[in-house]
């Protein structure tokens, strides 16, 4: 059921009530502005829950860092991130999830909030000082608190320069209006600094308004982006554009270029000359940037105001910070006293000082999360404290790797892979949204596979919200804002991501990420539930295999698009035998697997042949589907008129030792299927909520395996994509892993269950193709076409035959498909030789198209390879097809143009 619910699982999981974010914010202003005594410290800190000290532990900035000192004997109260778990109900609904967060202020992409972002100086800061306006634009909103207070700061201290600041977010620009404004920005600006514009219609975008204004701006610092955005960068004499071909201006060398960065600085240093200078203020800029707190931000725009603002006069730049930055890859944990360079020194903290006092065992399953530096570094972290925090509270081991580059293969073959490159975790998520290797720059989706391939580990790509605000999502029927899906959805599972759940939203004020307790719920058990399938025996685990029935007759039991389903069913029954599953009374054959499942001696009521395998009473129905109570609005109170004898709600299939056999109940419209897509208020029945309840609640699946071109689960009422706690896919499948069997020919489908039902799918092929041929009168057609090919010239019996294949291709209802056919009244004879030839050729190119057509041959089974005669087949129908896009010809144009001949006269 949804992970919202606060239910106990199969696993004994429980969600906890935790502060809402009003709270741990407010509490948050007072632990920081408060002067305590660090007696007084503890004594606050002891009192506060181990959720709230998280998350108070992240706001404060209580996150890992490289400079940080070791204190791990004052923060003891800090280590216990899975303590105080009680048995109480999560918040139901986006409504608490976000509690503490005010919805007018959720700026996005439709409702741009650029005041928000705007940091002006008082009439008293502006008194004697230099005034320097700055113009920022981001991929992400995680600079933007960091940028905020690093103004406000300089603003506050005495010195010869007050700031005006303000943001934009790239994805802000597709408006008129914010691109106008943005526009206007820029027309009395001094510094100009963007990063992360890999979206390539909106660099075009920014390009076009930065390059007309650009020399007027007194610097303009482009960091990692396009290539054409990264030719905008302004330093004095430094030009990036001599310097293309490195690896500072190859934005896709985003890790070269982290390597340079921190050697750079200190070699220019001691080079005579304006660009040395100008080079080195460039990296020490970028340094800044990545090192993302306020105190880098701050020291980088006094840095860049004092040498390149004129008028600034006073700041002496070189009494500036160096760049404080977090290493460039590591491993990270919100409670640790360091970030640790590799996984011994992790585990030795982990295993000796936080696992002890979080009561984790060293047994419990390992998940793997990687992170986005930026995140980190800024403190905008909440989202991943978050995650961390909800699977420690269920039990597990987790291990947090992240880099400053764009490729997040880098950390997980160093951290989370052994020698071989096999996972030394049990599960990965990646909670960046974006590919593993070139996020959202230049996917190199080959690298990716080969490390995932080698890793041999579920693989999650969970999704904060980056381009919506937190009330523009969950009031969309859409979901997931488009572009989102294509650099976030799309591009992640060419990798071979799955499992799209949005774990995060953002404030439209502060622009911090906040995290949403019941997504992050989801997404921590469903990774829990991956992970137990490596660790339980095979001989404990229990498999839901489900089939489908479409119209809703027992004939249509078990069907599937090209697929043998209770023939393969009873070979994937047998090979899990052979590995170790608990299967009892096995049917000799697929025969007898259907029949168990079809017959039914004992019951004699509608579409009742088929086996009753549970009865549910509606008082347990109701206890355990949290949802229950919303279809009553369409179905009335249950049991309902569907799956049920009038008293209890029945689960029909067919229990076999730990297998469970089951029929996925109809989804209720077949009268009117469009309803459920697109009526707002349709819903499941109550019978079909109740099979999914049975799944998970009852026989306790670990894993639920849909077999064949498809069910109804993933075309219930919601979102399109990215579903929230209230979508009925997401309530349907719960938590549950879902494995789908499904046609290789249908990705598009198979895509929306991926999408909308977690599901990971397994490709089956179709059956091998033969060509259609002619049968009847369109072979009597064929052969009439023969016949006018001898005897064409012959004026009376050409002439009599073409009349005959006139009438025949009327006969055959050809003449709705051919454009211009004479009628039977016509007289072919009174027309020229070339007239008859076009009729001819029209009549003869359908034929062809017809005859050539490709025919499934039976159905396919899994486990059973084509024979000689069925692959030869297959491989003449693909030889027939031409493949423009890939430069391909089919063999029959080929042998045409060997000819002279064009195939399409």
């Amino acid at each position: 059921m949804a992970a919202n619910a606060g239910t106990v699982t199969e696993s004994g999981i429980t969600h906890a009530t935790q502060p809402s974010l009003a709270q741990i914010h407010a509490r948050a202003r007072m632990g920081a502005t408060a002067v305590q005594s660090p007696a007084q410290r503890s004594e606050s800190t002891a009192k506060m829950s181990a959720a709230e000290a998280v998350m108070v532990g992240s706001l404060l900035g209580l996150a890992a860092s490289s400079k940080r000192s070791k204190r791990s004997a004052k923060r003891t109260a800090l280590h216990v991130a899975t303590a105080d778990v009680q048995t109480l109900n999560a918040p139901d609904g986006e409504d608490e999830m976000m509690a503490g967060v005010s919805a007018v202020a959720m700026g996005g992409y439709t409702q741009s909030n650029v005041a928000a972002r705007r940091v002006v100086p008082t009439e008293a800061q502006r008194q004697g000082r230099k005034y320097v306006k700055v113009v920022y634009v981001v991929l992400e909103s995680q600079y933007q608190s960091a940028m905020t207070t690093a103004i406000r700061q300089i603003n506050k201290s005495p010195g010869p320069v007050c700031m005006e600041c303000v943001g934009y977010l790239l994805e802000e620009i597709r408006s008129p209006s914010t691109e106008e404004e943005l526009a206007k920005d820029l027309d009395d600006a001094d510094i100009f600094i963007c990063s992360l514009i890999f979206v390539q219609e909106l660099a075009e975008k920014l390009v076009k308004i930065v390059e007309p204004r650009r020399d007027n701006l007194q610097a303009c610092l482009c960091f990692p982006s396009m290539p054409e955005v990264m030719k905008q960068n302004k330093l004095g004499t430094f030009d990036l554009t001599q310097i293309a071909g490195g690896p500072l201006g190859n934005f896709a060398q985003q890790d070269s270029l982290l390597k340079l960065v921190r050697t750079l600085p200190k070699v220019l240093k001691f080079l005579p000359g304006d660009q040395a200078k100008d080079a080195r203020t460039f990296v020490l800029s970028l340094q800044h940037w990545l090192g993302g707190t306020p105190e880098n931000l701050e020291a980088m725009l006094l840095r860049v105001a004092g040498g390149y603002v004129p008028g600034v006069e006073g700041l002496d730049t070189e009494a500036l910070m160096e760049p404080v930055v977090l290493p460039d890859m590591g491993i990270w944990h919100p409670l640790a006293p360091q970030i640790f360079d590799t996984m011994s020194e992790y585990q030795d903290w982990y295993d000796n000082v936080h696992c002890p006092a979080a009561g984790i065992l060293p047994n419990a399953p390992t998940i793997g999360l990687v992170l986005q530096k930026s995140h980190i570094a800024t403190k905008d972290d909440g989202h991943y404290v978050g995650v961390v925090q909800e699977l420690e509270r269920r039990g597990a081991r987790v291990a947090c790797t992240y880099t400053g580059g764009l490729d997040f293969s880098v950390p997980v073959q160093a951290y989370l892979s052994g020698p071989s490159g096999e996972g030394i975790v049990d599960a990965l998520v990646n909670l960046t949204g974006f590919s593993l290797v070139g996020g959202p720059a230049s996917q190199d989706a080959k690298k990716a596979k080969e490390v995932l391939m080698k890793l041999n580990r579920p693989y999650l790509v969970s999704v904060p919200l980056v381009f919506q605000s937190f009330t523009e999502w969950q009031n969309s029927q859409l979901g997931l804002h488009p572009v989102q899906v294509a650099l976030q959805v799309s591009l992640p599972e060419i990798d071979g991501a799955i499992e799209p759940l949005i774990f995060s939203g953002r404030d439209g004020t502060s622009g911090r990420s906040i995290p949403m307790q019941d997504r992050i719920g989801a997404v921590a058990t469903r990774a829990m539930n991956w992970a137990n399938l490596r660790k339980k025996p095979n001989s404990e685990k229990k498999l839901s295999i489900c089939v489908f029935q479409f119209p809703p007759d027992k004939g249509n039991v078990g069907t599937a698009a090209y697929l043998d389903v209770f023939g393969s069913i009873h070979a994937v029954m047998g090979e899990l035998k052979k590995q170790g599953y608990t299967i009892e009374d096995m049917p000799e054959n697929a025969e007898g697997l259907q029949k168990s499942i079809l017959e039914d001696p004992e019951a004699a009521m509608s579409m009742s042949d088929l086996n009753v395998a549970y009865r549910m009473s509606v008082d347990e129905y109701e206890e355990l589907c949290p949802f229950a109570t919303d279809l009553r609005e369409n179905w009335g109170a249950p049991p309902g008129e569907l799956n049920t004898d009038g008293r209890d709600m029945l689960i029909y299939g067919k229990h076999f030792g730990n297998i469970f056999l089951g029929v996925q109940p109809t989804f209720g419209y077949e009268g009117d299927p469009m309803r459920l897509l697109f009526a707002k208020s349709a819903s499941p029945h109550h019978g079909f909520a109740a099979f999914y309840t049975y799944l998970e609640f009852i026989f306790k699946a670990d894993a639920l395996l849909h077999f064949g071109t498809h069910g109804s689960l993933e075309f219930m009422p919601g979102k399109q994509v990215g579903m929230s706690g209230s979508c009925y896919p997401d309530r349907l499948i719960s938590v549950l892993p879902n494995l789908y069997y499904y046609a290789a020919n249908n990705p598009s489908e198979a895509t929306i269950a991926k999408r909308r039902s977690y599901a990971s799918t397994i490709s089956y092929l179709t059956p091998p193709a033969e060509n259609a041929g002619l049968y009847k009168g369109l072979k009597e057609l064929s052969e009439l076409v023969k016949s006018y090919q001898g005897l064409r010239e012959n004026e009376q019996r050409g002439a009599s035959i073409v009349n005959s294949i006139v009438a025949t291709a009327r006969q055959c209802n050809l003449d709705k498909d051919i454009e211009g056919l004479p009628s039977e009244e016509d007289d072919m004879g009174a027309v020229s030789l070339d007239a008859r030839d076009a009729v001819v050729g029209k009549v003869y190119r359908l034929l062809m198209e017809i005859e050539s057509r490709a025919l499934p041959m039976g159905l396919h089974q899994v486990g059973v390879p084509p024979t000689a005669e069925e692959s030869v087949a297959t491989l003449v129908n693909i030889a027939q097809l031409d493949r423009p896009e890939m430069g391909i010809k089919s063999l029959p144009r080929l042998l045409a143009e060997r000819r002279g001949k064009d195939i399409e006269e």
